[in-house]
């Protein structure tokens, strides 16, 4: 019974192989989402390890946060892109959820973010949470609390409104572009918490920015952000 069940999974690995999710390769039986290749290519930035990192002065005098890290370098054409775009637009939510554990186990090892209390994903429209399906920075919370043992929740920080993409607008233009975008449920949930927010790619900060003051406002007591991946 057992041969017949492992020559049936031979079968359909060889109808339909499970593929790399970063480069495409077809993957072997004990590798699982990224081969081994790629996980040992990937771009990864220690900035967990350090406090002053390109990703924590990129907010500085901005916002009051605790700490900010991003676990790799996002660089178009590449794997980190590949591996973003297969969770977000491929329905690869296991891929957010893996990548989520190896932050997560980076960030157990740091001391700045050994009192979080509670993992809270920046939230999408309710709009593109419809067309999409899912919120890809949700799966990433999922797996940063698994490995690092809290509780993460997707219903406490909302977006009340759609913006336009950032990249090309101005600091300021970016700041008043996310005024009012966000709001709380049960800012009780929060207050004298300290609070992981989580992201895959940063960019220009300004939805960070944005989500960090709402948490500030009705009653974190910190928040600190962790991000997939950083777009230099």
């Amino acid at each position: 019974m057992l041969q017949v069940k492992q020559w049936c999974n031979d079968l359909v690995g060889l109808l339909f192989p499970s593929l790399c999710n970063a480069c495409g390769v077809t993957l072997y039986h004990s590798e699982h989402l990224i081969c081994t290749k790629c996980l040992y290519d990937l771009p990864f930035t220690d900035y967990h390890q350090h406090a002053e990192n390109r990703v924590a002065k990129q907010l500085w005098g901005r916002v009051p946060l605790n700490a900010a890290m991003a676990m790799l370098y996002f660089r178009k054409a590449a794997k980190v892109q590949n591996l973003i775009h297969n969770l977000k637009y491929n329905g690869r939510t296991d891929v957010g959820v893996l990548l989520g554990n190896m932050l997560g186990e980076r960030l157990k090892t740091s001391v700045i973010y050994q009192d979080v209390d509670l993992i809270i994903p920046v939230p999408l429209h309710h709009k593109k949470y419809k067309h999409r399906g899912y919120n890809q920075c949700t799966f990433i919370a999922e797996g940063i609390a698994h490995e690092m043992e809290i509780e993460f929740s997707e219903e406490i920080l909302i977006r009340n409104k759609a913006t336009e993409s950032q990249t090309k607008k101005s600091r300021y233009n970016r700041y008043e572009n996310m005024q009012h975008i966000f709001g709380i449920n049960n800012a009780s949930y929060i207050i004298g918490k300290h609070i992981l927010l989580v992201d895959d790619v940063i960019t220009t900060g300004a939805t960070l920015e944005a989500c960090t003051d709402e948490l500030l406002k009705n009653g974190a007591s910190k928040v600190s952000i962790a991000a997939l991946a950083f777009a230099e």
